[in-house]
């Protein structure tokens, strides 16, 4: 009678540990999906504004659903894969005199926290660099929702926005007296990920 007492007191906390464990579920990690994603900006040019995108961002986003503040993100743009609607322009633009791509080819933001104001809409901090130079900038974002694609895959939408100034990161464009280009660099990113698919165990 005592040992069949015991053997039931060791199945509930067996299903009570298990159930605390799938309750605190660990972070989902997505890939970014390059074919799917933009970092799009915008910057005055003379009077009026002048817009373009980054074609190309990789990177990982692991994220919490049920807690947003568990989340990180690691993402790289490609300077090179800037377009501007004008291949004439987006050459200029990768010069010495604006984005130096030559030398520096890669933009990079990586997390250091995030705070959820609620479920879908949060502030994220990290360090990002560019130009050779970082710093530390905050962006709000929104996730945007998880489904299931076409093809079988799961994936997850993020809408980020924040404005930066060249000249903190080396850039003196838009600093000069009647300079043509504008300092402040509007942003918005629009992001979509993929869930990585597990690997086919091999036969």
């Amino acid at each position: 009678m005592k040992y069949s007492h015991l053997k039931t007191t060791a199945l509930l906390f067996g299903v009570l540990f298990s159930g605390m464990n799938a309750a605190v579920a660990a972070p989902v990690t997505y890939k970014i999906d390059t074919a799917h994603s933009f970092a799009n900006w915008s910057v005055r040019h003379v009077v009026a504004k002048a817009s373009g995108t980054f074609n190309e961002i990789t990177g990982n986003i692991s994220i919490d659903a049920d807690n947003l503040a568990n989340s990180s993100v690691d993402a790289k743009i490609n300077v090179l894969s800037v377009n501007s609607g004008l291949a004439k322009r987006d050459a200029h633009i990768k010069e010495k005199d604006y984005l130096n791509a030559g030398q520096f080819a890669e933009m990079r933001f990586v997390s250091t926290k995030i705070e959820a104001k609620s479920a879908t809409v949060g502030m994220m901090t990290g360090k990002f660099t560019m130009n050779g130079v970082t710093k530390e900038i905050v962006l709000p974002f929104k996730v945007l929702g998880f489904g299931n694609d076409p093809w079988g895959g799961e994936r997850s939408g993020f809408e980020a926005k924040t404005s930066l100034k060249a000249s903190d990161y080396g850039f003196g464009w838009g600093v000069k007296p009647n300079a043509p280009v504008g300092d402040d660099i509007e942003v918005t990113l629009l992001i979509e990920a993929v869930k990585p698919s597990a690997e086919k165990p091999k036969k």
